[in-house]
């Protein structure tokens, strides 16, 4: 990969929902330093500092950078950046009516330094969009998924079969944000959503599904291959 590409993944354009993040420590930072210059407080310019040093880090955090993702429809890609923390048989979502027989389930945690923004695994009609209020625990913890607040999404597939993806809110995440709704039609590798400051993202094979990822794997949203279809 050339220098200039590197580059262009550091600083990608940032997700919408960054804004009011930039534009309150943006300002923060320029009032401070022009209070700090006319009183010559140097408290304030220590808020300055503190307040670039805020905005600069969110410029990286909700960096959401061009993915290309592989022109097949027989596979699943990964929904979300980072590492994968476990990967074992168990039953779908309760709340998505998706039965109780035990499938592939794919977690894949996310570091405040990942990109967080959430992609569709595959090609497909949402059938289903389930909130669920809960606690703040580690994400990287097996039982994040059945404790933490989240939102789950099914997903039916053209030749019928279902998957869920599962957004999971972390330790230190408060606010999860999903732009798709039910009965839309949605492409593999499309932005559907969003977590914001550390979190976990669980992908649900269909039946007879095998993963093709392992423990610990890096995962790139939208392009890593986490199985067949």
């Amino acid at each position: 990969m050339s220098l200039l590409a590197s580059l262009k993944l550091v600083v990608a354009r940032p997700h919408r929902e960054a804004r009011p993040f930039l534009l309150a420590s943006g300002a923060t930072a320029a009032l401070a330093y022009w209070a700090g210059r006319k009183l010559r407080y140097p408290v304030l310019r220590g808020v300055g500092h503190a307040s670039a040093g805020f905005f600069g880090f969110c410029l990286y955090f909700f960096r959401d950078p061009a993915r290309v993702t592989p022109a097949r429809n027989d596979v699943a890609v990964a929904p979300a950046d980072g590492h994968i923390v476990s990967i074992e048989k168990v039953a779908p979502p309760a709340e998505l009516d998706m039965g109780t027989t035990p499938v592939w389930r794919i977690a894949t945690f996310l570091s405040v330094l990942d990109v967080h923004v959430n992609r569709m695994p595959a090609a497909g009609t949402v059938t289903r969009v389930a909130y669920h209020p809960g606690l703040f625990l580690n994400a990287s913890l097996d039982k994040a998924s059945e404790q933490n607040e989240r939102n789950a999404l099914s997903l039916t597939l053209p030749d019928g079969r279902m998957m869920a993806v599962v957004q999971i809110a972390g330790l230190v995440a408060r606010r999860i944000v999903c732009s798709v709704k039910e009965g839309d039609k949605v492409e593999a590798g499309e932005r559907f959503g969003i977590i914001r400051f550390g979190s976990r993202t669980d992908l649900y094979l269909p039946p007879g599904v095998e993963p093709l990822v392992s423990v610990g794997q890096t995962m790139v949203g939208g392009e890593t291959v986490m199985a067949r279809l």
